[in-house]
């Protein structure tokens, strides 16, 4: 069954305005827990400036636990959670929760290997300047790995263009919906195929942009 694209083109700009909602607003929320949680992950670590053993091991049990279960299980396995916490579990913030969890723990792990890779000697010269914990940690630490940081977070961003696709399929709308209900369903391979190039766009348009702001922090430009 092929689509009428009166009909199709404006659903089409509707759902890339979903998807770029759903996107936006999920790393808006996982960089907001994230990102702490890396620094903790890090901090407690084994001879770092917070160790804690206990709440270390923990922290890793549960992402280790997490990141490796597909997002379509994680999503369904969600379901009681989410209709719980958000009352539905069709549309853009049913989606939200699953995919901001998910990419909440990506993030701090990215946070964790990049600050983990800083130069030893760099904190060891602002321990030698009398700089407290804190300061090591948010004014040392984080803005010497501010370039792969925004590189990870790019990385993060993409994967997050792939579960809102993902989450289209149950009902939440955006690009992933569209491909699913108008390609998939009606066997129109010219509608799947303008669904993919989309993805597509919106991957590279991302990845350039991260690129952008990492080489210019970093000066190399």
């Amino acid at each position: 069954m092929k689509t009428d694209l009166t009909e199709f083109y404006p659903v089409l700009i509707q759902e890339t305005i979903n998807t770029l909602i759903m996107v936006s607003i999920t790393l808006m929320l996982a960089v907001l827990i994230g990102l702490p949680l890396g620094i903790i992950l890090y901090a407690t670590g084994r001879g770092h400036v917070l160790e804690n053993k206990a709440v270390n091991v923990i922290l890793n049990f549960f992402i280790n636990t997490i990141r490796p279960i597909p997002f379509i299980i994680f999503l369904v396995a969600l379901i009681p959670v989410t209709r719980f916490l958000v009352g539905t579990t069709i549309g853009i913030w049913a989606a939200i929760f699953p995919m901001t969890l998910a990419a909440s723990l990506s993030i701090a792990r990215v946070v964790e290997n990049n600050i983990i890779s800083v130069d030893k000697g760099v904190i060891e010269a602002a321990e030698a300047m009398g700089s407290s914990k804190f300061d090591i940690l948010f004014k040392v630490l984080v803005p010497e790995a501010a370039g792969s940081l925004i590189l990870g977070l790019t990385f993060t961003t993409v994967s997050l263009i792939e579960f809102s696709a993902v989450a289209g399929l149950v009902g939440a709308g955006g690009i992933g919906y569209l491909a699913f209900t108008y390609g998939y369903q009606r066997f129109d391979v010219a509608v799947m195929f303008v669904t993919v190039l989309i993805l597509i766009i919106l991957v590279q348009i991302t990845q350039f942009i991260g690129n952008k702001i990492a080489n210019i922090y970093t000066g190399r430009l």
